[in-house]
């Protein structure tokens, strides 16, 4: 029996009396013991804090190294300097996606890429089977923390902590500098809620410091993995194993935003194929009109009961107070406004496809 891991932050998960689960390999807290629609609300309002250690850290380092995320990455990282992050995604030869992931630029010859935690070895296996440039590619998760402070007042707890003028982080950069004074942490304007805040990249022998420092600040509440779900879906951000996975493309996600083909990369033909021709389904926004709660799994039916697709996230949305969530269907019924029926057990729920975001700050 292989036991599950444990981030640098577990402990204090304990002594907040966190709900823990197993979740892809690690051990995490789910929820706090105030609930999950009190997590959400203030980070919202407020700010929480996350720990997201068991993100994998994957660093390339080397004189081509450049060359190596251009060739595995669909988006443009020549458009990258130092300092600068980019959300990118990883394909195979049939253009299906094998994770998404953040590409932080340190310099020319240094990369780091943070992808999700259940992909870890899959996502290293396939970047050294293309790595024919001589390229060192390490996995550092396991020395690592990480936390995300999110939510409108995050700055301004962050920095009472820190020397850093965070006003000077622009969105989707980041700087290294000291938070409670433990040096060399990677602050990174970077977030999966979309109510703003950074993620602090850093050496696990300063995780007691730092959260504790961070939880000393009566703005600052913990929050765990299931109200990380329920803000990011309000946003429309894809979860891997959900909303993306090996079978979907980019281009099917409504992430061709990502997708730069003045380059070359792996999947690329494919993928420009599906430009020029279109895709047969897109993911969709959704919220219902009857009361209820979509599930991933429940059929997308149209009025006349034929079956248009499948709810890929779905729950009731602790802020909006509404279920919603995102699907695929068929592109001919992918427009705003269109009405959709979910299928609950022996019900149809009446929803309607939205723009995302559903939640705006």
């Amino acid at each position: 029996m292989i036991l599950d891991k444990q981030t640098p932050f577990y402990s204090f998960h304990q002594e907040h009396k966190a709900k823990l689960v197993s979740f892809a390999g690690y051990k995490m807290p789910i929820q706090y013991d105030k609930g999950v629609s009190f997590e959400h609300n203030h980070v919202r309002h407020q700010a929480g804090v996350f720990d997201v250690s068991h993100m994998a850290q994957i660093m390339i380092n080397g004189k081509y190294a450049n060359e190596l995320v251009q060739k595995i990455t669909t988006n443009d990282i020549d458009r990258l300097t130092d300092g600068k992050v980019q959300y990118s995604c990883m394909l195979n030869a049939k253009g299906g996606i094998i994770d998404d992931l953040l590409v932080y630029r340190l310099n020319q010859e240094s990369f780091m890429l943070v992808v999700n935690a259940a992909n870890t070895q899959k996502d290293f296996d396939w970047i050294c089977s293309h790595n024919n440039l001589d390229v060192e590619v390490s996995n550092i998760t396991s020395s690592r923390g990480l936390l995300a402070i999110q939510g409108p007042k995050a700055k301004d707890v962050l920095q009472k902590l820190s020397v850093l003028n965070l006003d000077e982080i622009p969105y989707y950069s980041f700087k290294l500098g000291s938070i409670a004074s433990c040096p060399d942490i990677i602050v990174s304007n970077t977030g999966y809620t979309g109510s703003g805040g950074f993620e602090l990249y850093l050496d696990k022998k300063y995780a007691a410091t730092i959260w504790k420092s961070l939880l000393s600040d009566q703005i600052i509440e913990p929050v765990g993995l299931a109200a990380r779900d329920t803000l990011r879906l309000e946003m429309g951000y894809c979860l891997y194993g959900n909303d993306i996975n090996e079978s979907r493309s980019p281009i099917e996600a409504g992430l061709s935003w990502i997708v730069k083909t003045n380059k070359d990369f792996i999947g690329k033909e494919v993928i420009s194929r599906q430009l020029q021709t279109g895709v047969r389904d897109n993911l969709i926004g959704f919220e219902l009109i009857d009361k209820g709660v979509p599930r991933q799994g429940y059929k997308i039916l149209d009025d006349k009961d034929n079956l248009i697709g499948e709810v890929t996230s779905g729950t009731m949305s602790p802020y909006l107070k509404k279920g919603f969530g995102m699907g695929y269907i068929k592109r001919e019924y992918a427009q705003y406004g269109h009405n959709i029926f979910i299928a609950v057990r022996n019900k149809k729920l009446n929803a309607q496809i939205v723009k995302m975001p559903l939640y705006e700050t």
